[in-house]
């Protein structure tokens, strides 16, 4: 693409947005570049780029031509297709939902819209309800403000598969950006309320109690993150009994600048800090936050006169021996249980699972890989047989009636398990421990390295061509096997990810961020103590920080 030139059309033709010619006319040679070097890539997770003007960012042109590209792909699949449109809180969200409504109208298809910012799992579901063809969602999930994205799913309210996102993307790029109509005020049908009140009727009905009495006047602190989450979190819970919930102030609000929190996401302290500060003035029991579009929930729970964060494998265990125990205590485990987890979570969950008689089935990263071992089991007749479903990013799910992660459904699970064992007396870290006295102790860690820009996509390239030449040890630890998923392995589709299996239980996954310029490194310990846990891991962080840099 020559760059300059598509910068001058851009001046000239992109005007439907006011924003953008001001950021235009201020643009440096540098900036011009890293605008319009390429278009914004569309894959399985749809869209995702910092908001402004170019080719390489979200604006209303990009959203427009993936829309329309979207739209040339539904038409030839079906006579008569619809659409369910659902965004959330981030700056222009709204605008965008918009925009693609209109470009969808235009094309004769129907459109159904979310009337209010709703979380991303609500589409998935609305997707299924209505029969739609398929679902959008405007939403960068947790990235930090300046991003902005556009999500897409198949009619069984999962993900785009490959071959349906490699579709879409042909068409796609057939298609000048300022050739579809930019519509800001287009023909739609809202949903109706008896659309969120089912969903929230299947989330309420995830519950594992069985009669089971729990305590559930447990004091939380609650923060949606400046998102989505607070009515139907909030909602959810106050239905189920747990009425006595703080709301932080601060990030009460939709707020698309995430003011007190830049970085969204429940797995940086930051972001929970102002919600751990009024849990010490209440002295709350129990933190829960859910990220912008409610699909991701971390939590904090009380540590002596403290309190400590919970990982997403920490969590996604707790539930998983939660759920299983539950099930086997009642009578309601199926007969052939199923957990499914992404390859990059904590392999302690597989030994948990397997105590209890469930089968484990490890997924690339993404929680569409999780959905669509849902669609494998029921199309078998055996949806009953899914349990739980796990990433160490904070995503879980524990039915079917979505296929994407929900944090409506983790904040419920999180606070029923919680007040079940502490109406017991059991704490959630005397849990954990009680699990690792059984099963060893197991501990998981991910390092991010940033790589912005051209340059730093090459440069990320050149990484993982080296790691693909394998090591002999990591951390003083012999490599086992290297599991190279770019050439398909265990039937699941090619991915940029490599895992290198250590001796004495641990391991290394290695792959390029899908949503951010990030090179993402996880490790995986297993030691007889924590301590000796930290001191390895330290030693295997060490020797990749030397390989990446």
């Amino acid at each position: 693409m020559d760059y300059k030139k598509e910068y001058s059309r851009w001046l000239e033709k992109a005007t439907a947005d006011k924003d953008l010619q001001v950021e235009l006319k201020a643009m440096d040679d540098a900036a011009v570049e890293s605008a319009f070097y390429r278009d914004l890539a569309f894959g399985t997770a749809g869209l995702r780029g910092v908001i402004g003007a170019g080719t390489n960012r979200m604006n209303v042109y990009t959203v427009a031509k993936a829309t329309q590209g979207l739209s040339n792909y539904l038409k030839k699949s079906e006579a008569k297709p619809s659409v369910v449109i659902g965004y959330d809180s981030r700056i222009k969200s709204d605008v965008f939902a918009k925009v693609t409504a209109g470009v969808l109208a235009d094309n004769g298809i129907k459109v159904y819209l979310w009337p209010e910012l709703l979380p991303v799992p609500t589409v998935s579901f609305a997707t299924r309800f209505l029969k739609a063809s398929a679902g959008i969602m405007i939403t960068a999930s947790h990235n930090p403000s300046k991003y902005n994205g556009y999500k897409v799913y198949g009619p069984d309210g999962c993900q785009m598969t490959t071959e349906a996102a490699d579709a879409v993307l042909a068409e796609i790029e057939n298609i000048d950006c300022f050739a579809p109509v930019i519509n800001y005020e287009p023909d739609v049908e809202y949903i109706k309320d008896e659309v969120l009140d089912a969903f929230i009727t299947e989330v309420k009905r995830q519950s594992v109690l069985f009669g089971d009495d729990i305590d559930r006047n447990v004091a939380i602190v609650y923060s949606p993150l400046n998102g989505t989450g607070l009515k139907p979190v909030t909602r959810t819970l106050k239905e189920c009994g747990f009425t006595n919930i703080t709301v932080v102030k601060g990030q009460e609000n939709p707020d698309g600048n995430f003011p007190t929190c830049p970085y969204p996401n429940p797995e940086i302290r930051e972001a929970m800090q102002l919600g751990l500060d009024y849990c010490r003035k209440v002295g709350a029991d129990l933190m829960l936050a859910t990220d912008p579009d409610a699909d991701r929930c971390g939590i904090a729970v009380k540590d002596g006169d403290d309190y400590r964060l919970m990982t997403g494998n920490e969590v996604g265990v707790l539930l998983l021996d939660y759920i299983c125990s539950q099930r086997t205590k009642h009578g309601k485990m199926p007969f052939d249980p199923v957990l499914v987890k992404s390859v990059v979570s904590m392999d302690l969950a597989d030994r948990v699972a397997a105590s209890y008689g469930v089968k484990t089935v490890n997924v690339l990263t993404g929680f569409k890989f999780i959905g669509e071992q849902i669609a494998k089991l029921e199309a078998q007749g055996k949806a009953d047989s899914y349990i739980f479903g796990f990433e160490e990013s904070y995503g879980y799910l524990t039915g079917t009636y979505v296929r994407d992660k929900d944090a409506v459904d983790a904040a419920l699970m999180i606070c029923e398990m919680f007040a079940y064992y502490k109406t017991r007396g059991i704490s959630l870290i005397d849990k954990l421990n009680e699990i690792f006295d059984k099963f060893g102790f197991c501990f998981n860690i991910t390092y991010s390295y940033e790589f912005e820009g051209s340059a730093g996509m090459e440069k990320m390239k050149g990484i993982m061509a080296d790691f693909q030449k394998g090591a002999d040890s990591f951390g003083g630890l012999k490599v086992k096997e290297l599991l190279d998923y770019s050439k398909g392995l265990d039937g699941l589709p090619k991915s940029d990810v490599l895992k290198f299996v250590l001796e004495k239980d641990c391991s290394v996954v290695v792959r390029p961020s899908g949503t951010e310029p990030k090179l993402k490194n996880y490790i995986s310990v297993s030691a007889e103590t924590e301590e000796k846990a930290h001191e390895t891991e330290q030693k295997i962080a060490a020797d990749l920080k030397a390989r990446v840099k």
